[in-house]
């Protein structure tokens, strides 16, 4: 079981839906992984990351996708790339699956 938090906490994460709009490999990385950049609307804009997601999604399928990503991390150093927000999904060992609005939804919307 994991611990439980308060409010507070999770109001603390700031998770938004954005589209995907550009997919690059990511030859560096550790683990096979895609360089993926973001649209999050016109408040927060186009934010990267990286995402080990190549045993279920190809480049062109990623492409104009929504997905939900923690966007108040601190910038993280991966390899030669700056990871700016952590895309979120269901894990199970290697596979991933990307959490996603059910309907396409305004970029930057806030998930509570």
């Amino acid at each position: 079981m994991t611990e439980t938090i308060q409010w507070p906490d999770f109001a603390k994460v700031d998770m938004r839906v954005g589209t995907i709009i550009e997919v690059n490999d990511f030859e560096k990385a550790h683990k096979p992984a895609y360089r993926i950049k973001i649209d999050f609307g016109s408040e927060m804009g186009i934010k990267k990351s990286s995402a080990q997601i190549t045993q279920r999604y190809q480049k062109e399928d990623l492409l104009g996708r929504q997905v939900v990503a923690v966007v108040n991390f601190p910038k993280k150093q991966i390899a030669d790339f700056m990871s700016e927000c952590l895309i979120l999904g269901a894990v199970e060992g290697d596979d991933v699956v990307l959490l996603h609005p059910g309907f396409n939804v305004p970029n930057g919307l806030k998930i509570s």
